[in-house]
């Protein structure tokens, strides 16, 4: 009995009829998630506060484009609404809208050399980076507001419906500097803590009607989030990486597809790295 309930739901994997929206859809990862959504039926609303990039996305796959920033409350509920009102439901939410830290090249080379002199037990010399104590107030809101506030302002929309139809599915997207926080990003490894920390108290809450919510937490991955770093941190960061080399955004879309369907629906608050082993 139990492996003829699990063959069901694997047969039931399709999303056939489904209704998604993906934030930050219009590139990168989210793009990924889109595209890997769409292929297995489900109806896509492609989520970006950039219109051209929303569009053209929604264009390829045969979904639609909602322009917002995931900062905006009242724009987060519209939309949610708006996807409602005119499918009747929503199934899917991906919390993926994120912003990353922008390149430092005078703190990256003095990384160097601080890794330099460790290696010969120099540590008297050591140059403080000061990534803490120069944040400001702006840059640590920011911050916040994109990858916090932005993935409670989504939950709490969806959850106005899904709830009442005891269905539905949102995967909130941290990283893995969410479970191994490093330095001289601390802004940004808050903020992805906090999502998992938001996921598994929601997911606890709403688990008994039907509503999954989970989280992953991508290791490094090859996207035009990656584009602005020094070539040479990015080759030591794919040193330390036990698979040798970044990863797909495709391969991400997979676990984020897995969580999407009911092949998951045993997972509720749990949380997942894709890192190549870094985690």
């Amino acid at each position: 009995m139990f492996a003829h309930d699990i063959g069901d739901v694997v047969r039931a994997g399709t999303l056939e009829g489904q209704v998604v929206l993906v934030t930050g859809g219009g590139s990168g990862l989210g793009t990924s998630f889109a595209r890997r959504l769409a292929v297995d039926g489900a109806h896509v609303v492609v989520g970006d506060v950039n219109e051209s990039g929303a569009g053209q996305v929604a264009s390829e796959i045969g979904g639609e484009a909602a322009v917002f920033d995931v900062t905006d409350s009242a724009a987060f509920d519209a939309v949610v609404d708006r996807v409602v009102a005119h499918h009747g439901r929503i199934d899917v939410l991906i919390n993926n809208a994120g912003i990353a830290p922008p390149p430092d090249p005078e703190r990256t080379q003095i990384s160097f050399a601080n890794q330099a002199l460790r290696m010969e037990g120099r540590l008297t010399e050591l140059t403080p980076i000061d990534a803490t104590v120069s944040l400001t107030d702006d840059a640590w809101h920011r911050m916040m507001n994109v990858h916090v506030s932005g993935t409670f302002y989504g939950t709490r929309a969806a959850l106005r419906h899904m709830t009442p139809q005891r269905s539905g599915s949102i995967v909130n997207i941290s990283s893995i500097m969410g479970l191994r926080p490093a330095a001289g990003a601390p802004h940004y490894c808050a903020a992805k803590a906090a999502i998992i920390a938001l996921t598994k108290s929601t997911a606890q809450e709403v688990a008994p009607f039907g509503v999954r919510i989970n989280a992953v937490c991508p290791g490094w991955i090859d996207t035009p989030l990656l584009a602005p770093m020094d070539p040479l941190a990015l080759a030591g960061i794919q040193m330390q990486i036990p698979m040798g080399r970044l990863g797909r955004p495709e391969e991400l879309a997979e676990v984020v597809r897995f969580l999407a369907g009911p092949e998951s629906s045993y997972c509720v608050g749990d949380v997942f790295a894709a890192s190549g082993g870094w985690v």
